[in-house]
């Protein structure tokens, strides 16, 4: 198709601003709806009845499953990043609008793994997309804006379940989110398809900047981030799974549980753009770096002093850097992988649902031996912390050594 005929080629930053938009309601919509939206909903299922308590956790790992899944098997769909992005929004607003139409709790778990399944798709896609489309245009800065989608999204769904909570049963505010889901979709489905990602050969050049030159040129030491990446899903998921457990021990205060969900989500979007607001300024695997590093100071807190201080700080530290670190890596990833970004995109993203399913996993076994359930999660988070801080040394010292180079 010939996008010049359609939109002005004087004009990239405008299109720039257009597919940016696209691909942060795109994001919006995979994550927050379709992957996240099932957090502030349980407890709302369980008040309603549609479901057992215990049912939860295996909801979750289903979805954590398909989440893997489809990230594994993403480089094997032959489908162009554009293509790709449509077909992941469309089923994941048939899969969010079927959880409300049926009461089956073996139907819920196939759905939940084929909303995880879509969602790596919708997240892969939209990266090679929409980071492509950024290159193609010289305007990176505006990958904050992309990936601000996920904790907007975050915050959307947080909102209308606190909004509805009162007025509507569960199983009714699943179908509304489904129909909200339509009117994020229909941006990205329109953008997508009269912009599919051009040629590298015509694409606008981009500035060479300075400060990430030495890290974004090099093919090599993708395997290293990769095991980064997955690091980061090991010390993300403790504490996103068990800090609201650990709080509910200091204050039963439902306000403030259903706050602390679009709370979480307006950090994670705010430090995307934040982020990219500086970043040409910086180096992008030093930047990586410290978000680990901080990231890491907020897995270990509640462990050296619990209380909701405490408890808030390390949601602050870890809510605001999850997103931060899923730009940086997916900008990082592509850069060094210019012919076939899907690819390595897909291998980062599975990394990354690999440590998601590690850390119940880990604190599963560390039951076995440790002297009840609050000391097996502390070995957990001090192991996540380790993790998280020795990923943080190697992208240094990757960082340091490019620069030298």
């Amino acid at each position: 198709m010939n996008t010049s005929a359609l939109f002005p080629v004087q004009h990239p930053k405008h299109l720039a601003v257009i597919i940016a938009i696209a691909a942060m309601l795109s994001l919006a919509l995979a994550m927050g709806i379709g992957r996240f939206a099932f957090t502030p909903l349980f407890p709302l299922m369980l008040r309603d009845g549609m479901l057992r308590s215990d049912a939860g956790a295996w909801l979750a790992a289903s979805n954590y499953l398909g989440y893997l899944i489809g990230a594994l098997c993403a480089s094997q769909v032959r489908l162009p990043p554009a293509k790709l992005l449509a077909l992941s929004l469309i089923c994941i607003v048939i899969v969010t609008a079927a959880i409300g139409l049926t009461s089956s709790e073996w139907i819920w778990l196939i759905l939940r793994f084929l909303a995880g399944l879509c969602s790596a798709w919708a997240l892969i896609a939209t990266s090679a997309w929409g980071l492509g489309w950024m290159a193609n245009l010289a305007r990176p800065s505006l990958a904050g804006l992309i990936y601000a989608g996920v904790g907007l999204g975050i915050v959307a769904a947080g909102i209308f379940c606190l909004w509805a909570a009162a007025t509507m049963p569960a199983r009714m505010m699943w179908i509304v989110l489904a129909c909200l889901a339509v009117l994020l979709a229909l941006l990205p489905l329109i953008v997508s398809f009269y912009f599919p990602l051009p040629p590298v050969a015509n694409s606008v050049a981009a500035p060479v900047n300075p400060a990430q030159a030495s890290t974004s040129t090099s093919a090599s030491g993708v395997m290293g981030l990769i095991i980064c990446y997955g690091m980061f899903g090991f010390g993300y998921i403790l504490p996103a799974t068990y800090l609201p457990a650990q709080a509910r021990q200091l204050l039963d205060d439902p306000q403030v549980f259903g706050w602390a969900w679009p709370v979480f989500g307006m950090a994670a979007a705010a430090s995307t753009l934040i982020v990219a607001g500086v970043l040409g300024k910086c180096n992008r695997l030093h930047v990586w770096a410290t978000s680990h590093a901080l990231m890491a100071v907020g897995v270990i807190l509640p462990c050296l002093w619990l209380s909701m201080t405490s408890i808030v700080l390390a949601a602050l530290f870890v809510g605001g850097n999850f997103m931060v670190i899923t730009m940086l890596g997916m900008q990082e990833a592509r850069a060094r992988a210019t012919a076939n970004p899907t690819a390595v995109l897909a291998r980062m993203t599975a990394s990354f649902a690999f440590g998601q399913l590690l850390g119940p996993v880990v604190v599963a076994l560390m039951n076995t031996f440790a002297a009840d359930h609050a000391s097996a999660l502390r070995y957990a988070l001090q192991l996540a912390t380790a993790c998280l801080v020795a990923s943080a040394i190697y992208l240094w010292r990757r960082a340091e050594s490019a620069q030298r180079l």
